[in-house]
């Protein structure tokens, strides 16, 4: 044994005697105690010594520290270090030199923790790496025993990348790095993932020294994200950006990569500082407009797929990386404001008429309404003036109703040329948005593409009639149907409407007519051209009052005049006249007067 001295054997020994069996020697018991204990290490208890692994099983491990008896040590408190063998150098704490059965205790355990605390202080200063043992699994990581400390593992910390089941992890035996130590409450945070963030680190800047713009590598697609996939190219990794996918328009990259799939791709771009890779895969084969048919021209047909939609037009993919922008206003004649979204949308195929080609610049405008003719090329004789259509109601304006006949053929129905009775202050109290209407062309504008229509010209002028019904001075009833401040709008027989000014509004007893009220009204005014009829309640009494008035005053008049003619003295004159009711009346009063004289 290693701690056992070299001792020289005794140069008087009684050889006879040994063989009787007899113990008397020359040399005292005490004196052979004495040379014994010399060849033995002073050891105390509660004493922290080291001691060598002589002999290992299933569950023991048998210590020697130079005493003269062998410690026994659970295998168990090694569990940290599986690679423990016979002949290992081994710290132990002395619990007791001598049991009840002369047995030595020993206790690894005790003696790490006795120096732990201060080996973990000096592993987080130091940056060391240190192994410890996974023991169980914990709310958010796992228990890990370093030096006899229970440590915390984050399970953010076991591996660079995510962990699904953290029990495969229980039982190991990992190095760690301690990475935070709160002195106050003696709690221990450890990472494995920063050994492994170290060593790729180290291999990033080997591998990113080597790397240049251009140059083609293998990889491994390590993770598929909705803006990119990233590449492991041996130790670092590359991002390829969802746009260098391809040339082709790509919603999702799992359309073109899978996990674990082996690719070639050309280094684009790095940033040795952030040690950020660039990669792309589109740019190892030929851009698509290159190989685009060079018979390609103005005026042809092409198909595609929508791959994009705006509200101001539509992508088209001719072919893979070759798309063609359809504007809003080449999807239809008309000249209403509409989204694209109206005429088609994502995925759908579709044939359009090429109206620009820019191989430089790699653009190209399509159009899918000159598929069909221009429907104002022929206005005049598909829609003269005079015809009669129905229309859809598009839009409306203060002015009037904007409506179409068909896709690109738009007019306009003047407010007043909605109806010919009544008075219509806005559009929307005729007819509504998306609603059937019938017009009749009344004019052709060609030049800004618009027609002007008429509805109420599908009907016979009323007017003409209304001129023998409401004449001046005809009495009609009516009802107010509106109060203004100018006035109010009185709704008359056959649909339609007269004004009264509030003075024509007064009543016999000097009230005011209500609105809903039913009175006659007598027509003070017609104009057939302006389709205007004012009406007066107040002038039917006030016109029958004045003729009262008149009357009165012209039968005072005559009976004044015909009590003068009775103040005068008679005279009959002699002439040749004819005698009438008058004169006799005249005459038999004279008689009468003349014999009242006598």
């Amino acid at each position: 044994m290693e701690n056992l001295k070299n001792v020289a054997p005794l140069e008087v020994f009684n050889w006879d005697a040994y063989e009787i069996g007899a113990s008397e020697t020359d040399i005292s018991k005490e004196e052979l105690e004495k040379a014994y204990n010399s060849t033995l290490n002073n050891v105390n208890d509660r004493e922290v010594v080291d001691g060598t692994v002589i002999s290992m099983n299933k569950r023991e491990v048998v210590v020697n520290i130079g005493y003269k008896s062998d410690g026994i040590i659970p295998l168990s408190e090694f569990r940290y270090n599986p690679d423990l063998k016979i002949g290992d150098t081994v710290e132990v704490y002395i619990e007791n030199q001598e049991d009840k059965k002369g047995q030595l205790i020993l206790s690894h355990k005790k003696a790490r923790a006795t120096r732990s605390w201060d080996r973990v202080n000096a592993a987080l200063e130091n940056e060391e790496f240190i192994k410890g043992f996974i023991k169980c699994r914990t709310k958010g990581g796992m228990i890990v025993d370093v030096f006899g400390i229970e440590a915390f593992l984050p399970g953010s910390q076991i591996d660079v990348k995510p962990i699904r089941d953290y029990d495969v992890f229980v039982g190991k035996t990992m190095e760690f790095k301690v990475v935070k130590i709160n002195q106050e409450y003696k709690n221990v945070v450890v990472s494995h993932k920063a050994l492994i963030e170290e060593e790729l680190e180290q291999q990033k800047k080997e591998i990113i020294g080597k790397l240049e713009k251009g140059q083609v590598l293998e990889g491994t697609v390590k993770n598929i994200t909705p803006y990119g996939v990233f590449i492991d190219l041996g130790g670092v990794d590359g991002l390829i950006h969802i746009t260098d996918l391809s040339w082709g328009r790509v919603s999702d990259p799992k359309e073109v990569v899978e996990l674990d799939q082996k690719i070639n791709v050309v280094i684009l771009d790095f940033d040795d500082e952030k040690k950020r890779i660039a990669l792309g895969l589109k740019q190892l084969t030929p851009h698509p407009w290159d190989a685009l048919n060079a018979e390609l021209k103005v005026g042809d047909h092409v198909n595609g797929k929508v791959v994009v939609m705006a509200d101001y037009g539509a992508f088209i993919e001719i072919a893979p990386g070759v798309e063609g922008l359809i504007h809003v206003s080449e999807m239809s004649w008309s000249q209403h404001l509409r989204s694209a979204q109206d005429f088609m949308k994502v995925g759908d195929n579709v044939e359009a008429v090429v109206l620009t080609l820019d191989r430089d610049e790699r653009k190209m405008s399509l159009g899918i309404k000159q598929l069909k003719q221009d429907p104002w090329e022929t206005i005049e004789e598909k829609y003269p003036v005079g015809s009669k259509y129905t229309a859809k109601v598009r839009n409306f304006t203060n002015f009037g109703v904007f409506v179409e006949i068909e896709e690109g053929v738009d007019g306009l129905i003047h407010i007043s040329d909605l109806s010919w009775t009544k008075k219509v202050k806005h559009p929307s109290e005729f007819t509504q948005i998306g609603a059937d209407i019938e017009v009749q062309v009344l004019e052709i504008d060609k030049e800004n593409r618009r027609l002007s229509l008429g509805h109420k010209q599908l009907e016979e002028n009323p007017w003409d009639v209304f001129e023998t019904l409401f004449n001046v001075d005809s009495i009609h009833e009516g009802t107010i149907v509106e109060l203004l401040d100018k006035g109010a709008v009185i709704a008359l027989p056959y649909g339609v409407e007269g004004f009264a000014t509030p003075k024509h509004l007064v009543k016999e007893d000097g009230s005011q007519a209500q609105l809903d009220e039913k009175l006659e009204f007598k027509v003070i005014e017609f104009n057939k051209d302006a389709k205007r009829i004012i009406l007066s309640h107040s002038r039917i009494f006030e016109d029958v009052a004045k003729a009262e008035a008149k009357a009165e005053a012209k039968a005072k008049a005559a009976a004044k005049k015909s009590s003068a003619k009775k103040e005068e003295t008679p005279v009959i004159q002699n002439q040749a006249a004819s005698t009438t009711l008058g004169d006799i009346d005249a005459l038999a009063a004279l008689k009468e007067q003349m014999e009242k004289g006598k």
